[in-house]
């Protein structure tokens, strides 16, 4: 009786060691971090984006509506937003940097939309110029981001769904 308590004791324990040693944090917290973290936020960015484009581009009608809007909407829904997304505190460094090149684009971002506002409220087609670089640059490390997120998911051999 005691050899076969023995004997399950020592399989519980050499399965336990075996799985302990096929963790990998990194996937771990990607996993994490995408799932949990970051997709949930997905909505309100895409919501703060879709006002932001209402009042810009092929939307705009004139500088009342958007100036407006991006004082009283856009800019209060995006710091919120901002504030959620440095709320976040991955675990492992490779996340970490990852999340440091999405931070530095939302928050260039965030410094566009401020850029447009102050543009209007001088009538300054220079700093529209200078806003739309910003936005520019933004939406490159933005996919910069998006880049090293996916090859460090293939690094630890994940694969997440595309968001909509």
């Amino acid at each position: 009786m005691n050899k076969k308590r023995i004997i399950i004791l020592l399989f519980l324990m050499i399965g336990t060691l075996l799985t302990a040693c096929g963790n990998d944090p990194v996937k771990d917290d990607l996993q994490n971090y995408v799932n949990k973290q970051t997709k949930p936020l997905a909505k309100k960015e895409k919501d703060v984006i879709n006002l932001y484009e209402s009042v810009t581009g092929a939307n705009y009608t004139n500088d009342n509506i958007t100036y407006n809007t991006m004082v009283k909407e856009v800019i209060p829904k995006y710091r919120d937003y901002i504030a959620e997304v440095e709320s976040i505190r991955p675990k492992t460094k490779e996340v970490r940097d990852i999340h440091e090149i999405y931070l530095k684009a939302v928050n260039l971002q965030n410094s566009a939309f401020i850029m447009i506002v102050s543009a209007i409220e001088e009538q300054d087609l220079n700093k529209i110029n200078e806003a739309n670089n910003k936005l520019t640059e933004a939406r490159k490390i933005m996919r910069d981001y998006q880049n090293a997120l996916k090859e460090l998911a293939k690094k630890h051999d994940l694969t997440f769904e595309k968001n909509d």
